[in-house]
Formats: structure tokens, C-alpha cells, sequence
């Protein structure tokens, strides 16, 4: 019903920064609540940023607080994650995610997914 697509993802070095980008079919874009989560091999997928009621809402977890800025524009059925300040830590594969009922950080809650993009930070 909906169709994620994330772009934006690459190799830069520490200190740097990137700016994803995730388009979304459908005609109810405005009303998601749209999230970014990352994952590394080995590991759970984890909650990164979302962006609720049409972006009036934005939450991030801890770890990129003042680095990461979630961004949406619904006219393109868009969503944005600009990284800056990119440490090595931060590398993995991120997804972008809807949320047709809710504005939440659990992954179990999101209806809908993309199927990543890589971002790799050198140290």
C-alpha cells in the first residue's frame, strides 16, 4: 500500500555530515508519522528520529540529539535525516518508516518500510 525508498546514504569521514532522504507513495503522507531507525549486523534494529502531525512533533533518541535533524516535506511526500557531526558509531544501515495510527519510537508500531540506505563514518 506504501512504498518507502531511502537515498542519500555513503562513506564520509568523522566530522562530517549527510543528509538522507526517504520518498513515499501514497495520498495520506501528511498524516503519518514517519520514522528513521538504524541497524548494524548483530544487532536490533533501533529507533533514531520521528516526525509527527505533519512535522509539529519531532523526537530523537539521546545518541543524536544536536547532531541529526529530522525534516519532512509532505507537498513530496518526503522525509529527511541530516547528520552532521558523524561519528563511527553511527554507521549502519538506515530505514525509513511510516506510521499510519501513532507517534511512537517502537519499531513494532510502524506499518511500514523501506529497505535502507548505508551510511559509513571512517575514523
Amino acid at each position: 500500500q506504501v512504498q518507502l525508498v531511502e537515498s542519500g546514504g555513503g562513506l564520509v569521514q568523522a566530522g562530517g555530515s549527510l543528509r538522507l532522504s526517504c520518498a513515499a507513495s501514497g495520498r495520506a503522507f501528511s498524516s503519518y508519522t514517519m520514522g528513521w531507525f538504524r541497524q548494524t549486523p548483530g544487532k536490533e534494529r533501533e529507533f533514531v528520529a520521528y516526525s509527527a502531525w505533519s512535522g509539529v512533533s519531532t523526537y530523537y533518541t539521546d545518541s543524536v540529539k544536536g547532531r541529526f535533524t529530522i525534516s519532512r516535506d509532505n507537498a513530496k511526500n518526503t522525509v529527511y535525516l541530516q547528520m552532521n557531526s558523524l561519528k563511527p558509531e553511527d554507521t549502519a544501515v538506515y530505514y525509513c518508516a511510516a506510521d499510519r495510527n501513532s507517534a511512537t519510537r517502537e519499531k513494532r508500531s510502524y506499518d511500514y518500510w523501506g529497505q535502507g540506505t548505508q551510511v559509513t563514518v571512517s575514523s
